[in-house]
């Protein structure tokens, strides 16, 4: 049967034609005048977007590629971190630090819970030689918000730098770096910014260039000083992703058009719209609080299994979701509802998980649409 297909993954996510049409523009040099201009614009749009005075560096590559760059950069072999490990990707800094022969101190919580400011707090008050805190705003495995906010509260207090894995919170949920205190903070191009993958950007606070400067790394091709060096001349410092460049700089004309205030709220009221529909249908959610504003995680009732959903979701209704991860692979649903993508998806969405559920469960759309519209009026949320 023929239907419009919806991607709902956390990335990568649905691009708005005018991102698609820009790209396939001509190409263009990237070492000549015509790109230097879009590249100075697009950094201009990029410091608005991550609330920060210092540049926003694009490198060719995933998000793990600045996560990994950021570790680098900015730590030595035998200095000490904090890593706030809850989730995948919260184990995805455990790896890289340990790959770069960082002193690892690891604090864990359940999939499902978020690293509280005062497990941070305690834990460096027992480690005052940590020099560092990874962790992510959005742990995208299991649908969870670590309060960033107050984490950077408590590391602006110290000699510790806190490097936030924004990869899907920057462009869905606030997280205003020079204001928040976040030293470091990176994302991709494939879930709130709405273009293709390939593509990762990273900013640096004045405390964490400073520390970089006295770093010298000797990673060749993440050399963030490099990179830096030539963003001052509208460059990158190796050959440019050209068109993802160009697709990044109309995303964000959309975004920045549409105000960050507003993508914010239209992203609240949709986390609510989804939370309320999966409520309804009888599933319990992954994360009852800190939960992010761009993936609901939903818990599958035992004897289910996520793949054979998703599949059937795909295939009858062409909905495109994802299952959980790791031990979670079977017994989550991830829905997102991220960057390019509004109430009517997810409308779609909730009707195809309730469709391929036992009994096809009722009565929970037009509550779910209430939700939408209710977060919509009462936005921002109360803290």
């Amino acid at each position: 049967m023929l239907s419009q297909q919806r991607l709902l993954t956390p990335g990568p996510t649905p691009i708005p034609d005018k991102v698609r049409l820009a790209m396939a523009a001509p190409m263009i040099h990237h070492r000549k005048p015509e790109f230097k201009a879009v590249y100075q614009e697009t950094q201009k749009y990029l410091q608005q977007l991550f609330g920060t005075a210092q540049p926003v560096i694009p490198l060719s590559s995933s998000g793990t590629g600045a996560m990994t760059a950021a570790v680098i950069n900015l730590f030595k072999p035998g200095e000490t971190v904090l890593v706030a490990e809850a989730g995948k990707f919260g184990e995805r800094w455990l790896e890289i630090a340990q790959s770069q022969g960082l002193d690892v101190v690891r604090l864990s919580k359940p999939w499902g819970e978020a690293i509280e400011a005062e497990d941070i707090r305690s834990a460096l008050d027992a480690h005052p030689e940590a020099s560092g805190v990874l962790v992510q705003i959005s742990e995208t495995s299991t649908g969870v918000m670590h309060p960033i906010r107050d984490i950077a509260a408590v590391t602006r207090e110290r000699d510790v730098l806190l490097v936030a894995d924004g990869i899907s919170a920057v462009g869905i949920s606030p997280c205003p770096m020079d204001e928040w205190g976040i030293d470091v903070l990176l994302t991709g191009s494939q879930k709130g910014l709405m273009v293709p993958p390939g593509l990762a950007l990273i900013a640096l606070s004045e405390r964490a260039w400073k520390k970089a400067e006295r770093q010298h790394t000797s990673c060749f091709y993440f050399d963030l000083l490099a990179e830096r060096a030539n963003g001052m001349k509208n460059q990158t410092n190796f050959t440019s992703p050209v068109s993802l460049i160009i697709g990044l700089n109309e995303a964000l004309r959309i975004i920045l058009d549409e105000g960050l205030e507003e993508v914010y709220k239209k992203q609240w009221a949709l986390t609510q719209m989804t939370r309320t529909g999966v409520s309804l249908m009888g599933l319990d959610l992954l994360a009852p609080r800190h939960y992010a504003w761009g993936l609901t995680a939903v818990k599958l009732p035992e004897g289910l299994t996520a793949s054979a959903i998703t599949a059937r979701m795909t295939k009858e209704l062409g909905v495109t979701v994802s299952s959980g991860q790791a031990p979670m692979k079977e017994n989550v649903i991830r829905v997102a509802h991220m960057g390019w993508v509004d109430w009517g998806d997810l409308a779609a969405a909730l009707h195809a998980l309730a469709y391929c559920l036992p009994g096809s469960p009722k009565g929970y759309l037009e509550p779910a649409l209430e939700a939408y519209h209710a977060a919509l009026r009462e936005y921002p949320p109360q803290a």
